[in-house]
């Protein structure tokens, strides 16, 4: 017993790290206590079942260690993410552990490698229920001059990587051979020195733009309620009016007007900012600003998420607005929703329940087209907050003819926890993905600009209020990852699918008496 739990516990911790700002470089060894577990049952059901328990275990704590967090806007759902990506994990390891007793090891290997990242792929793509915030892959946001590989393969090439080097080292330790260490110290040093090259030969671009980040620093529980809805709107009108004349973007954090504004109406709040702000020399600078939206419905017309006030059907967003002196020029509509506080699965049974998951109340419209905002000859994809954990979805405004990036986010309900920090670190590996200098504008923490090599140039951190301008790289190219999107774990997905048709058949085979 006390063998097992130390196995769980050093996996656990090794796992956990590269979220609680360490290193994801403990991840290349995390599972291997596991894999050393699964090694010592044999292939009984109650074997299976007590690995099963300790696998469980593992990495509940991971989640316990790095998630909760969320518990602080949401005691929900800390519980319910846990329980989802739990399940994902077994699936793929416990399918390991089945057929590494029945199989050959290679076999084995190829299903914990392939179906562990078709299972990540699924749970990252869901429309809902989808919380991709423990992706193997995202452990190295903050050693992210080791992985400037992932313009290729995206944040699945590290996953792969976390899986192939656990395999290896797992081998290295169980055989001791000179050959198995090699190949051990070989996966886990490549891909290192591969990242390195293409850092030192990054060449970047000799075009720029001016782009101005406002943090206002308001009060997340305190920003929606009437009585300081004045004060906090006229606070960012002032931070507006610093912002230096040559800047062509001023971003502000996601939900920065709290002011409902209807679609396709003049809005007087928007008619007073731009009056407030642009009354000066810097006519040429657009804002790109978070608001919520809300769009009427002819008669007849219906999506799925639409409410209804007795006489229309209509839905709230999660908006990007681009505005200059005309007014509304663009809007976006956020597509990635947070599980619980945007996107309701289950919709009806919460509302017969009474459950408040915490956020805006109710289901959000879904976001259907990706925009970029051009001001000065330069287009800015407007992502907004939980958009950045999302690798492919993120690219998709680089397909469209981004760039550079833009990220607005209101990370401010959890408090200073490692949520806004990771958050933050995320985005510095989409910059790497897509090749795209990112701004980012946080409504308490954590903004700043990052360089298409994932480098932070100049940050504001928690509860900080202010400012800051920065030249940022302009890039036209586009990455592989940008063209071919998440080959990793498409691929993956399809060998997981042959190699568990491959085992069936193996057991069909050897229990007819047709294989050795």
């Amino acid at each position: 017993m006390k063998r097992q739990l130390s196995a769980v516990l050093l996996s656990a911790a090794l796992l956990s790290a590269g979220w609680l700002g360490v290193t994801g470089f403990t991840l290349l060894a995390a599972l291997v206590p596991l894999l050393s577990l699964s090694e010592s049952y044999d292939s009984s059901r109650r074997s299976w079942w007590k690995m099963c328990g300790w696998a469980s275990l593992t990495f509940v704590l991971w989640n316990a260690a790095t998630i909760w967090w969320v518990w602080i806007a949401s005691p929900l759902g800390p519980i319910v993410a846990t329980i989802v990506s739990t399940f994902w994990n077994l699936v793929a390891f416990m399918t390991y552990h089945y057929v590494s007793k029945r199989a050959a090891r290679s076999l084995a290997y190829t299903v914990l490698v392939t179906l562990w990242i078709a299972t990540e792929y699924i749970y990252y793509s869901a429309q809902v229920m989808s919380f991709p915030w423990l992706l193997l892959g995202h452990g190295f946001s903050g050693d992210v001059w080791a992985v400037q590989w992932y313009e290729y393969t995206g944040v699945f090439g590290g996953t792969l990587w976390v899986l192939l080097a656990n395999i290896a080292i797992f081998e290295a330790l169980r055989r001791r051979t000179v050959r198995r260490m090699a190949t051990a110290a070989a996966t886990v040093l490549l891909p290192v020195i591969v990242s390195a090259v293409i850092y030192l030969t990054y060449k970047p671009s000799e075009q720029s733009v001016t782009v101005s980040v406002i943090q206002p620093n308001i009060p997340c529980y305190e920003k929606f309620d009437r009585e300081h809805e004045h004060d906090n709107f006229e606070g960012i009108v002032s931070l507006l009016r610093e912002v230096p004349p040559q800047a062509a973007f001023a971003l502000l954090p996601e939900t920065a007007i709290t002011y409902r504004i209807c679609e396709g109406e003049r809005s007087s709040v928007v008619d007073y900012l731009t009056m407030s702000v642009f009354n000066r020399s810097n006519s040429g600078t657009s804002i790109i600003s978070g608001a919520t939206t809300t769009r009427y419905y002819n008669s007849g017309e219906q999506t799925i998420t639409a409410r209804s006030d007795g006489e229309r059907f209509y839905d709230h967003f999660n908006s990007a607005l681009l505005i200059d002196p005309r007014g509304i020029v663009d809007i976006y509509h956020k597509g990635r929703l947070l599980i619980g506080v945007e996107a309701l699965p289950l919709r009806g049974l919460w509302d017969i329940l009474g459950v408040d998951l915490g956020g805006i109340s109710g289901q959000l419209g879904w976001g259907t087209e990706y925009k970029t905002f051009a001001s000065r000859g330069v287009k800015m994809g407007p992502a907004i907050c939980y958009e950045g954990l999302y690798s492919d979805y993120f690219a998709g405004f680089v397909r469209e003819g981004a760039e550079v990036m833009g990220v607005i986010s209101n990370d401010g309900w959890w408090g200073d926890t490692p949520g806004h920090k990771r958050l933050f670190d995320f985005c510095r590996l989409r910059a790497i993905e897509t090749r795209r200098a990112i701004a980012r504008s946080a409504n308490t923490g954590k903004s700043g600009f990052i360089t298409p090599r994932g480098e932070v140039v100049e940050s504001m951190g928690w509860d900080r209020r202010g400012v800051m301008t920065q030249e940022i790289e302009v890039r036209h190219d586009k990455t592989a990852y940008v063209v071919y999107g998440d080959w990793v774990a498409r691929t993956s997905s399809l060998v997981a699918l042959l190699s568990l048709l491959y085992y069936m058949a193996y057991r069909v085979r050897k229990r007819n008496h047709l294989v050795e």
